[in-house]
């Protein structure tokens, strides 16, 4: 039986890198794949998968109206669907990859963040915690060496940005994976330099 996967990881996890490198393993066996990303995702061009490693390859873009079932019978038959930047995807989208799992046994597997910059659950990723069969964790460290596991927006003063809209799209220069302590560690060192005392996000 096919399984929806969920594969979650903090900024610079090399997410989109096990995305690209899971689609060529299926092709290099003889097998069709649906690679696809959400319209939101547009910082390498608006079909651009791309890893900080260098590898790319061209996506369907899923845009907020888009119903994926239907998408998928006018593609054809594939042997698994892969997602990038899952988090983006609605919750909509994420039952219909779910459907498409159950009634068309293929597996789909979903790539992206769990958290957003204020540890908040992404609406996409919340969806997939509640139906994936299987749900793992892309491990990356802070610069402490403990596991990072929040991804800290950095603002152009080099300060953590602690408020503002859930999605903003950035690379290294924008996000910064952190462990909890040194997270907050952090924010509170910023706060005590502009003389503020209590922490926000509580």
């Amino acid at each position: 039986m096919a399984k929806l996967y969920f594969k979650y990881g903090a900024m610079g996890s090399s997410k989109s890198a096990q995305a690209l490198i899971t689609k060529f393993n299926y092709e290099e066996r003889g097998m069709s794949v649906w690679l696809i990303k959400p319209a939101t995702d547009n910082r390498d061009g608006r079909s651009v998968i791309r890893s900080r490693i260098g590898l790319e390859a061209n996506a369907e873009v899923i845009r907020p109206e888009d119903n994926i079932i239907t998408l998928y019978a006018q593609r054809g038959r594939r042997d698994v669907i892969i997602a990038d930047e899952c988090q983006f995807l609605s919750p909509a989208h994420i039952q219909q990859l779910r459907t498409l799992v159950d009634e068309e046994n293929v597996p789909v597997l979903c790539f992206g963040l769990r958290t957003d910059f204020q540890t908040h659950l992404f609406p996409g990723s919340r969806r997939l915690f509640e139906l994936a069969d299987s749900i793992t964790e892309i491990k990356t460290i802070c610069e402490c060496g403990s596991k990072a596991t929040v991804n800290a927006r950095i603002g152009a003063d080099g300060r953590i940005v602690t408020e503002g809209a859930q999605v903003m799209l950035g690379g290294n220069d924008s996000y910064l994976a952190m462990c909890h302590a040194c997270w907050r560690r952090r924010i509170a060192r910023e706060m005590s330099e502009r003389g503020q005392t209590s922490l926000p996000l509580e």
